[in-house]
């Protein structure tokens, strides 16, 4: 899976460059992200519904940073970005509460070790439908398609359980993403929202910064970062915010 997912940039970037050699832009950023944690996760199995578990005052997890990388390509009005985050959160906490997860029963004292592990991957396009870059500082405003894939599992164990929910999340979104020159090639600011809603289900995330051009081809960012996800998926329920300042480098062609 990973190397499809790295190879669809790079197979995208051959097929854009005859349509607009000319604006045609490859490049990297790398992130380092620093997100504080806070929500719930609910597991049920069968008849048996689970309890919402608290990341933080049940299980004990605690706020981490995590790197991201990024490739995309554009041409012309088209723009394609990939970026990949491997989560992996763990606690570990006595209960002082029982609580029910994938069918199991964790009682009151139980020294309880939890995780939370998942790779997100973010497939990105962008159609410029409006876009004045050679106008003072530049300024274009885009639709975004994007698709949220994440990969993991949540685990709970004790000294006699040992319980793990795998999930696989594909999310469709939609949004916006605004670019403003601030000084000319120098100073740029961009922000990107994207989001849908179903049946019981909310995810959102919103990203934002202000970039520095010291050198050609070379951008270093300052921005934040928010994902939120309330979603109800066959056995799985998760309601959590991850939300919290990155710096990034950016080398582009």
């Amino acid at each position: 899976m990973k190397k499809t997912c790295l190879a669809l940039p790079l197979l995208l970037a051959v097929l854009l460059i005859p349509v607009s050699s000319s604006a045609f832009e490859i490049g990297a950023r790398g992130y380092y992200w620093f997100p504080s944690l806070d929500g719930t996760v609910k597991v049920d199995e069968a008849t048996i519904v689970g309890t919402t578990i608290d990341f933080d005052e049940d299980l004990g997890i605690e706020d981490e940073d995590y790197p991201s990388v990024e490739v995309f390509v554009g041409g012309g009005n088209h723009h394609l970005s990939f970026i990949y985050t491997d989560i992996d959160y763990s606690g570990r906490k006595t209960l002082t509460r029982q609580i029910r997860f994938g069918g199991k029963t964790y009682q009151v004292s139980d020294l309880v070790t939890s995780s939370m592990k998942y790779e997100m991957m973010d497939f990105h396009y962008q159609y410029d439908f409006l876009n004045l870059e050679n106008v003072l500082g530049g300024f274009s405003l885009g639709g975004v398609f994007q698709v949220k894939y994440l990969d993991g599992s949540v685990s709970l164990k004790t000294t006699r359980i040992d319980e793990k929910e795998d999930f696989t999340l594909p999310i469709p979104m939609v949004g916006l993403n605004l670019h403003v020159g601030i000084l000319a090639q120098i100073l740029q600011a961009r922000l990107r929202g994207t989001a849908i809603s179903y049946s019981e289900s909310t995810i959102y995330e919103v990203m934002g910064d202000i970039s520095w051009t010291p050198l050609p081809f070379v951008d270093i960012h300052g921005g934040y970062r928010r994902f939120i996800i309330d979603i109800d998926e066959d056995d799985l329920t998760f309601d959590y915010d991850m939300s919290g300042p990155y710096a990034a480098l950016t080398v582009s062609f």
